[in-house]
């Protein structure tokens, strides 16, 4: 079966997920970018518009973010609601190198990347980024619109909120608490719950601002 895909977003995360769709089977269609990059080509594939295009491609293709949540996901979130206001599909993207448990539920706009793990009981929300080689160990609940940055370990049983940025070689200690709107700098260990908005760092984790 043929599966036809829009990203939305021609910067260096869209070139992560243009492989990773690739892997999964997906015929791009093209890149939804800004306005001075139409015509232009990311990889192999051309921009073909702008964000006001998506209403073309409904009903036609499947969408995925391809924005990244670099200080926020604030642009992300506003991309992902347009295309469900006007009734697209999101895809769910794993690369053909990760291994999701087929006890796991990964939610919509969701991309996999290439050997990640998401284990048996864990629960990924909405428009997520899993980077590659991260963990997520059994019964562990990641919220929406998440970035779960490069070789991060998420063990059992934790609880993520929505739009938290987990930073690269972070660890998450089990039966852990991440509340909403919170940064982990690369390399922390987080062993206490955190519920206070704000960038956490260190090892272990403390609030920084």
């Amino acid at each position: 079966m043929n599966k036809y895909l829009i990203l939305i977003g021609g910067g260096g995360h869209c070139k992560s997920v243009i492989d990773v769709a690739e892997s999964a089977g997906y015929n791009i269609v093209g890149i939804l970018g800004r306005l001075e990059e139409v015509g232009k080509t990311v990889l192999n594939y051309k921009v073909v518009g702008v964000d006001d295009d998506i209403p073309q491609y409904i009903g036609k293709t499947e969408f995925v973010i391809t924005v990244g949540f670099v200080k926020n996901p604030i642009l992300r979130i506003k991309l992902y609601n347009r295309v469900k206001e006007l009734g697209g599909k999101l895809a769910t993207i794993v690369a053909s190198s990760a291994h999701i448990s087929d006890y796991a539920i990964i939610g919509e706009g969701t991309v996999i990347m290439h050997n990640a793990l998401v284990n048996a009981g864990a629960k990924v929300g909405n428009n997520v980024i899993i980077n590659s080689f991260a963990n997520i160990e059994h019964d562990t609940v990641i919220g929406n619109q998440c970035h779960i940055s490069t070789g991060v370990m998420v063990n059992g049983t934790c609880n993520i909120g929505n739009n938290v940025f987990i930073g690269s070689r972070s660890v998450v200690v089990n039966n852990t608490s991440i509340g909403d709107n919170i940064v982990i700098g690369a390399g922390s260990v987080v062993c206490k719950n955190l519920f206070d908005k704000g960038l956490y760092v260190g090892n272990p984790a403390r609030f920084i601002k």
